[in-house]
C-alpha cells in the first residue's frame, strides 16, 4: 500500500532542491565526510584542525559529482571542544548550492530535541539530520517545525545488528516498517525522509513501496558490501527519483598518499556515473 499523503503544512523543498541538482550534474551521490583520523594520510595533522584540512580537499576535489554531502558527527565530537569549531568550519566549507546532511543521530525528550533541533538548523545550518525514533514521536516533533529542512528517520540500518531489534516483529509486521510508515504519517512544516542501509535490499524494496515520494538516504554500498546497481534498483522511485546512494570510505580512502584528493575525485566521478547509469532507461 502506498501512504504519500502529506501534511498541508509539510513542504518538499530538499527533495525539489535535490532533484534539480541530480538532474544538473547526472549524479543521486552523496558524499559522506567521514574523516577517521586513523585512516587519513600521513601528512594530514591527527588533530581537529586535520579534519578540517582533510575534509576541504575532499569537498574540493569531489563537489562537482556530489548531489549532497553528509557529515559525520562521531568524527569530530571525539576531538571535544576543538571537534565541535572543526564541524563548524567543515559545514561551512560547502558551497550553498550543495544540501548538507547532518549525520548526528539524535533521538531525546522533547526540550531536549528542541536544543538539537536549533544546533544543527539554526546555529550549524544543515540542511537535513538523521533522527533516531526510539523515543516515540514526540521526540522528533521539534525538528519538524523547519520549513525546506528534513528530518531523516532511522529505519533500518546497514551496520551487522541492525536486525537485532528493527525486524522484530510488532502487530504482524517488522519494526522497522512501522517506523516507516509511522514517520511518513508525521505532520510538520520539515520533509520526512527514511534512512535504510543498502546492505538489506528487500528492506530499502519494502520501504520504498510505502512511498514513491519519500526521501531514502541508503547508505552501506562500498565498504559495507552493497553495491549502487542494487541500491539503486530497490531505492530509486518509479521516476528514478529520490535515492540518495552514500559512500564514505571508497571515496575518502580511495588513495592514502599526498595523491588522495585527486583519487577521491575519480571515486566520486565514477560512482556517481554508476548511480545515474543505474535508472537511465534501457536503449
Amino acid at each position: 500500500m502506498v501512504t504519500d499523503s502529506l501534511s498541508p503544512f509539510q513542504t518538499k523543498a530538499l527533495s525539489r532542491r535535490l532533484q534539480e541538482r541530480a538532474a544538473r550534474i547526472q549524479s543521486w551521490l552523496c558524499v559522506g565526510l567521514d574523516p577517521d583520523p586513523d585512516q587519513m594520510p600521513a601528512d594530514i595533522p591527527r588533530s581537529a584542525a586535520g579534519l578540517v584540512e582533510f575534509c576541504e580537499r575532499i569537498v574540493v576535489a569531489t563537489s562537482p559529482h556530489a548531489v549532497c554531502f553528509k557529515i559525520n558527527f562521531g568524527f569530530f565530537e571525539s576531538f571535544g571542544v576543538a571537534g565541535w569549531q572543526a564541524l563548524a568550519e567543515t559545514r561551512q566549507l560547502i558551497p550553498p548550492a550543495i544540501p548538507v546532511i547532518a549525520d548526528a543521530k539524535r533521538g531525546d525528550i522533547a526540550n531536549t530535541a528542541r536544543g538539537y533541533a536549533r544546533g544543527i538548523f539554526e546555529e550549524l545550518g544543515f540542511d537535513a539530520v538523521t533522527i533516531s525514533p526510539y523515543l516515540g514521536w514526540d521526540s522528533i516533533e521539534p525538528f519538524l517545525g523547519y520549513r525546506g529542512r528534513c528530518v531523516l528517520v532511522l529505519t533500518r540500518t546497514s551496520n551487522p545488528g541492525a536486525a537485532d531489534l528493527q525486524e522484530l516483529r510488532l502487530q504482524g509486521e517488522q519494526l522497522y516498517l512501522h517506523v516507516a510508515r509511522r514517520s511518513l504519517q508525521l505532520r510538520g512544516e520539515a520533509e520526512v525522509g527514511l534512512v535504510v542501509g543498502a546492505t538489506a535490499p528487500e528492506a530499502v524494496r519494502a520501504v520504498r513501496r510505502l512511498s514513491q515520494d519519500a526521501l531514502l538516504l541508503i547508505p552501506g554500498v562500498g565498504a559495507q558490501g552493497a553495491t549502487i546497481e542494487v541500491a539503486m534498483a530497490a531505492g530509486a522511485s518509479a521516476a528514478g527519483l529520490n535515492a540518495l546512494i552514500n559512500v564514505s570510505r571508497d571515496i575518502l580512502y580511495a588513495a592514502n598518499g599526498t595523491e588522495f584528493a585527486a583519487a577521491a575525485a575519480g571515486a566520486a566521478a565514477r560512482l556517481a556515473a554508476e548511480t545515474w547509469n543505474a535508472i537511465a532507461p534501457a536503449s
